[in-house]
C-alpha cells in the first residue's frame, strides 16, 4: 500500500517520536494530543519530553512542513493510536484514552485506511474493544479498512535508534491488516517486520515486560535474602552469573515506568486463576518501597523530624519519566513516617513533583540533611564526593538502594552506608 497522510493520536515518550520519524520520511503528519499545553508547546518549537535527539527531529518535522499539530483528528490514508492505558487504583487497565481515540477516528474512516493500536492493552482488546467503536463508521475491519496491534519495544534514553533499528512485531486482525501494516513502518523500520495476528501481538508485548518484572523479582527477593543472612547480594550475583547459564538482573526499590510495572497486570486482569507467578512478582517488586524505609528504619532508628536528601525521582537511571517511580513512591513513605523530603532530580526541575519539595541544584538538598537517600543510579550521581557531602549534611547517614556508592571512602568520612541487599553491621 501506498500511505500519503498519516494521523497520529498521542504525543507521548510514543507517539511524538513516531510521528516526528515519520514526518521525516516524507509522509504528511498530523499529530494529536488533547492536552493543550503539549500541542502549544511543541507548535512553538519546544518538546515537553526528554530524550536524546527528540528536539533536533521534532524541530526538523516541523521545519519541512510534514508535521503538523493539532488537537483534533484529521482525515488520513492511516491512523496511528499512541495513547497513555495506565491502570486504576485496582490494578485494572484504564483503556478510556484507547477508546476515546477509536471513537475521534470512527467518523473519519475511509475504505481502504489503516488504524494501528500502538498503546500497550491486555489481549483482545483490538478485536474486542478498539474494532466495534470503529465499525461504528459503518465500515467492517478486515474487509472495508485494515486494523493492525503494532506495540512499541524501545528503551527511554534510546528510543529514536531503537525504534529504527529493533524488531517489529504487527498483528492483524487478518493477513491483509498486518500486511498494510507492514508495508506502513517498512517506511522506516531497519529491523525484521514480523507478522501475526492481533491477539498474539497483544500477548508478545505483555510478555516481553512481564519477563522482565519476573526476573526483577526473583532478584529482589535475593537481595532480601542477603538481608536476613547477612551477606552481600552484589557479590553474590556477580559470582553466581559466573555461571554459564545464569544472568540474574540487579535488585532495586522498586520497578517504575509505564511498562514492566503495569503490563504484567493485564494479564493478571485477563485470567486471574493462571497468572499466579505473574501476581506474585508484582506484589514483591510492589513492595519494594515499603522494604526499602523498612530497611532504614532497622538501620538508623524512627525517621520523624530527620532531613531526608533524596536524590533521583525519576524511575531509572539517566532518564525524565517518573511514571509510576518507586523512589517517588519511598519519599511518600519518609514523609509518611514524618521525615522532612527534600529530592534532587537533575532531569526535572519543576517547583515540585507529586508532593514532594524539590532542590534545584545537589548542594542546597544535602544542605542540613540527616540521610542521604540514593534511589537512582542516574551517572550525575556517581562523582559526589563523601567528604563534600559530610561538610553539608547534619548527620552522616547514607542509604544505597542502587549499590551505587562505595562503602570504603564513605565510611573512611564517617558515614554509616546501609546498602539495599547486604546486611546491616
Amino acid at each position: 500500500m501506498v500511505f500519503r497522510k498519516l494521523c497520529v493520536l498521542g504525543l507521548g515518550y510514543i507517539g511524538l517520536p513516531t510521528a516526528s520519524t515519520f514526518a521525516t520520511h516524507g509522509l504528511q503528519v498530523v499529530g494529536v494530543d488533547v492536552n493543550p499545553e503539549v500541542v502549544h508547546t511543541l507548535r512553538n518549537g519546544g518538546v515537553h519530553i526528554q530524550e536524546p535527539g527528540l528536539r533536533t527531529l521534532v524541530q526538523a518535522a516541523l521545519r519541512s512542513g510534514n508535521l503538523t499539530i493539532q488537537s483534533q483528528p484529521a482525515e488520513a490514508d492511516a491512523f496511528i493510536i499512541a495513547v497513555p492505558t495506565p491502570f486504576r487504583e485496582n490494578k485494572l487497565a484504564d483503556l478510556r484514552a484507547v477508546e476515546a481515540a477509536a471513537q475521534a477516528i470512527a467518523p473519519l474512516l475511509r475504505k481502504g485506511n489503516l488504524v494501528v493500536l500502538e498503546s500497550t492493552s491486555p489481549p483482545l482488546t483490538t478485536v474486542g474493544r478498539v474494532a466495534p467503536l470503529l465499525e461504528r463508521s459503518g465500515l467492517r475491519s478486515g474487509e472495508d479498512f485494515y486494523l493492525a496491534y503494532v506495540p512499541e519495544r524501545v528503551l527511554p534514553g534510546a528510543i529514536l535508534r531503537e525504534l529504527i533499528e529493533n524488531d517489529r512485531v504487527i498483528g492483524g486482525v487478518n493477513r491483509a491488516s498486518a500486511e498494510a501494516a507492514r508495508d506502513l513502518y517498512s517506511l522506516f523500520v531497519r529491523g525484521e517486520i514480523l507478522l501475526t495476528d492481533a491477539t498474539t501481538a497483544e500477548m508478545v508485548k505483555l510478555m516481553e515486560n512481564t519477563y522482565r518484572d519476573v526476573n526483577i523479582a526473583i532478584a529482589n527477593e535475593f537481595a532480601r535474602l542477603a538481608e536476613r543472612f547477612g551477606v552481600s547480594v552484589w557479590e553474590a550475583i556477580e559470582l553466581a552469573n559466573r555461571h554459564p547459564r545464569v544472568n540474574i538482573l540487579r535488585p532495586g526499590p522498586g520497578v517504575g515506568g509505564h511498562c514492566i510495572s503495569v503490563d504484567p497486570w493485564f494479564l493478571v486482569e485477563a485470567a486471574p486463576e493462571l497468572a499466579r507467578l505473574i501476581r506474585t512478582a508484582r506484589e514483591v517488586n510492589d513492595g519494594q518501597p515499603h522494604h526499602v524505609v523498612e530497611l532504614a528504619r532497622l538501620a538508623f532508628g524512627e525517621l520523624a523530624g530527620w532531613r531526608v536528601a533524596a536524590l533521583g525521582l525519576a524511575y531509572k537511571a539517566d532518564v525524565d519519566d517518573l511514571r509510576e517511580s518507586p523512589a517517588i513512591q519511598i519519599c511518600h513513605l519518609l514523609q509518611k513516617a514524618g521525615a522532612e523530603v527534600i529530592a534532587f532530580e537533575p532531569y526535572r526541575q519543576e517547583e515540585q513533583v507529586e508532593g514532594i519539595r524539590l532542590a534545584r541544584e545537589l548542594p542546597s538538598a544535602l544542605q542540613g540533611a540527616d540521610l542521604l537517600a540514593v534511589l537512582v543510579a542516574h551517572r550525575r550521581f556517581r562523582s559526589l564526593s563523601p567528604s563534600f557531602a559530610a561538610q553539608a549534611m547534619r548527620r552522616r547517614c547514607a542509604l544505597d538502594t542502587v549499590n551505587l556508592l562505595q562503602r570504603a571512602p564513605w565510611e573512611k568520612e564517617g558515614f554509616k552506608v546501609v546498602k539495599l541487599g547486604e546486611g546491616i553491621g
